[in-house]
């Protein structure tokens, strides 16, 4: 089929083809996904678990190795490390690299089946599967309560999650270095001693105290009716009221514990900004959203919240990945523009301005027309995506170059627009494809490895081959039509510039290289030689 004069004599579908390219492209460029870096999956998870009181040894005996032993039983195992501390057991397991992120739901369910059937000794905790390590926090800020208490400090840090956690976009609000308060109960040893009073004792009148139990129902007149216990003890002063029972007296924890409320002794994060204690507010944004626009109603939404906090609390910035992929994506429609203008300059230089607008034009409806195709396949714009557009920005203009000097030559040489399209789509479209193909698989083993590495960079491969491919495809049907509009016919029997200064030093060149083949062949092979063990030293 000649496609080439089929889009000079048929331009409706050509035309139809260019501006499915610019405005699809606009509209990719206004919908798609943007992120800072692409999205990939962590084959990582945890299984945490308690043995309180036992040793190390006790620990990898009688908790890790059960675990271990059912872990094992599964074939998608990479491998499995375990640590053993008194009183926990921390295992880790790696699944194989060739599992994508679809497939990881399953195993993972898989995994906690094996863990909840290893046997575990009495006062173990039952085992715990993290696998949570997907979300991505793009958005942090430091929040400071200057003369504010422990308490209100909670109080305050559970109402900016549940506040942000309704912004639409948000998948997970998570927060860091929160003061936890407690409530110590230290037993007045001497004392307790004296009495009898086991410390088991204490603990168990608080545990008591704070346990949940089905208190029943009354099925009366009015109806049934819930019979609930008081609430659990929470504060000092109920904790201290409450009693234990040793030969066959009652004593009050007060009288022979020493009770009191403060923070947390020994915290697992303390965060400082500017000098002042302070937490800190993650937010991870819905992979297929756009960051961007997520990130401004963030923004909006603290703006509402910081007129409602009462003075003396601070909320800043630390981290604003929407802030960054904006820049991002700013640079690279700079990058597009100056790309198209250069690729016009130079052209108009060497081909003169009507292939240069030939040329530019065919660039920028394949640059659109990707950003189009990669909103209709779901990739997101961030770093590896954008980088592999501008990797291929040079080689996009090579189709359409061909194709067009073809075109432009036989026009000069006398014929018309349609026989010369013909000559130079047919004569270079299946070599052009060739190359284009080439062009795409020197990058299919990144973008295809089953490893987390073809993960992250797959939209390196699937970018560069939608733009090369979709380069090709304009190169034979708007390239020709543009063509058709703004290339001039010579006279009859024309040389069609091939009597140029540069067309006559090339043939001379290709006529000395030919007549010494062998020379010239021999040469080719010792440079490839040479380059060869230069490799090594690199």
């Amino acid at each position: 089929m000649d496609i080439a004069r089929l889009s000079i004599n048929r331009p409706v579908y050509t035309w139809i083809i260019m501006l499915i390219c610019l405005l699809g492209g606009i509209w990719g460029f206004a919908t798609l996904g943007r992120l800072e870096d692409p999205a990939f999956t962590i084959k990582t998870a945890v299984v945490v678990t308690q043995y309180p009181g036992a040793s190390a040894e006790e620990v990898a005996l009688e908790v890790t190795e059960p675990l271990e032993s059912q872990i094992q039983k599964m074939s998608e195992i990479k491998d499995i490390e375990s640590m053993n501390q008194p009183g926990l057991s921390w295992i880790t397991v790696n699944m194989q690299d060739t599992f994508d992120g679809s497939e990881l739901p399953e195993i993972w369910t898989k995994l906690r089946n094996r863990v909840n059937e290893a046997a575990m000794p009495s006062g173990a905790s039952r085992p715990y599967v993290n696998d949570g390590f997907g979300d991505v926090y793009g958005i942090y800020y430091a929040v400071t309560a200057k003369g504010y208490s422990d308490a209100e400090v909670n109080e305050l840090s559970s109402y900016l999650r549940r506040e942000l956690l309704l912004v639409d976009g948000v998948s997970d609000v998570a927060l860091s270095g929160v003061p936890n308060e407690v409530i110590y109960v230290e037993p007045q040893l001497a004392l307790s001693t004296t009495l009898g009073i086991p410390p088991t004792a204490i603990v168990g009148a608080v545990s008591s105290a704070n346990e949940i139990v089905d208190g029943g129902v009354i099925q009366g007149d009015e109806g049934r009716r819930l019979i609930q216990r008081p609430e659990g003890s929470d504060s000092v002063s109920e904790i201290a009221a409450l009693s234990v029972g040793v030969g066959g007296q009652v004593i009050n924890l007060a009288d022979v514990t020493n009770i009191y409320r403060t923070r947390e002794a020994d915290p697992d994060l303390v965060i400082r900004h500017n000098g002042q204690d302070a937490f800190t507010v993650g937010v991870a944004g819905i992979a297929t959203e756009n960051i961007v626009d997520i990130g401004k109603r963030v923004d909006d939404k603290l703006a509402q919240l910081r007129k409602t906090l009462p003075l003396g609390i601070s909320i800043e910035s630390i981290y604003r990945q929407h802030t960054v992929v904006e820049e991002a994506s700013n640079a690279f429609l700079v990058n597009l523009a100056m790309s198209v203008a250069i690729v016009v300059a130079v052209l108009a230089v060497f081909m003169g301005w009507r292939a240069a607008v030939v040329v530019g034009s065919t660039l920028l409806l394949t640059v659109v027309g990707t950003l189009f195709f990669m909103a209709l396949g779901a990739i997101e714009m961030e770093r590896i995506s954008l980088g592999a557009l501008i990797i291929a920005m040079g080689m996009l203009v090579d189709n359409a170059i061909v194709v067009a000097e073809g075109m432009q030559i036989s026009m000069q040489q006398g014929k018309s627009s349609r026989d010369a399209a013909t000559e130079a789509a047919s004569k270079t479209q299946i070599p052009l494809l060739g190359a284009t193909v080439i062009g795409i698989m020197a990058f299919a083993g990144i973008g295809l490895s089953p490893d987390a590495t073809g993960e992250f960079l797959f939209s390196l491969f699937a970018v560069i081959g939608i733009s090369l491919l979709l380069s090709w495809v304009l190169a034979i049907t708007a390239t020709p039509l543009l063509g058709h509009y703004f290339f001039k016919r010579g006279a009859e029997g024309g040389v069609g510039g091939y009597d140029g200064a540069i067309f006559k030093g090339y043939a001379a060149v290709l006529r000395a290289s030919l007549k010494l083949r062998w020379l010239v062949v021999a040469a080719l092979i010792a440079g490839t030689v040479v380059c060869y063990a230069l490799f090594g030293q690199i």
